[in-house]
């Protein structure tokens, strides 16, 4: 009996430690292959938040088909990289078209991100790559979603699971995300990445 239960215990320690591991592998990932995209607002009138939504939509629309002919997130940054002097072309050009005096600043970097949810699926905190493009002064509310790969733009669940299969995501990081059976992963993954944000990258 006693050889029994030291087999039982070395076998739940074991599979403890193979969900860590996917867990960690999980939370790497979405660190290493989001891109995500983070428009702030120069102030929270409601003429400026409709305006960080005119500048959204018309960086979104001039980067979507270039981006969905990319491979990886490296090709991905690097494609950002060389084009941030068109995207924020684009993003000004569609301030000017509406009226408006303030200069939109675009640029790559790491940032933190809190946990956020969206329509169709939630992204854990943490420190991610990010397309931040702050307009005027940037003291208003954010809008933030993925870049790359472009969860952020189907507007159903099969559109999101195609995605995130494409970007190489397990089923169970994708099931995470989405807030199916997997809620005790997502709050993992989301610790993991609070903790990230603490101890710096």
């Amino acid at each position: 009996m006693g050889k029994l239960c030291k087999r039982v215990s070395l076998c739940f320690v074991l599979a403890a430690f193979v969900w860590a591991g996917t867990l960690i592998a999980d939370r790497q990932r979405l660190n290493e292959e989001l891109i995500r995209l983070h428009v702030v607002a120069n102030s929270d009138s409601e003429a400026d938040q409709s305006l960080k939504l005119r500048v959204r939509d018309a960086v979104t629309e001039s980067l979507q088909d270039d981006l969905s002919k990319l491979g990886d997130v490296e090709e991905a940054k690097a494609y950002l990289r060389e084009s941030l002097p068109k995207i924020q072309a684009v993003a000004n050009e569609a301030l000017a078209a509406a009226g408006c005096d303030d200069r939109a600043v675009v640029t790559l970097c790491k940032e933190v991100f809190d946990t956020r949810h969206y329509d169709t699926f939630s992204l854990p905190a943490g420190i991610y790559e990010s397309l931040r493009i702050v307009i005027g002064n940037g003291q208003g509310h954010n809008w933030w979603c993925v870049v790359f790969p472009s969860l952020c733009l189907p507007a159903a669940s099969d559109g999101f699971e195609a995605e995130a299969a494409s970007a190489g995501f397990p089923d169970p990081l994708t099931g995470a995300l989405q807030g199916e059976e997997y809620q005790l992963r997502f709050f993992m993954l989301d610790v993991l990445g609070r903790a990230q944000t603490l101890v710096g990258e």
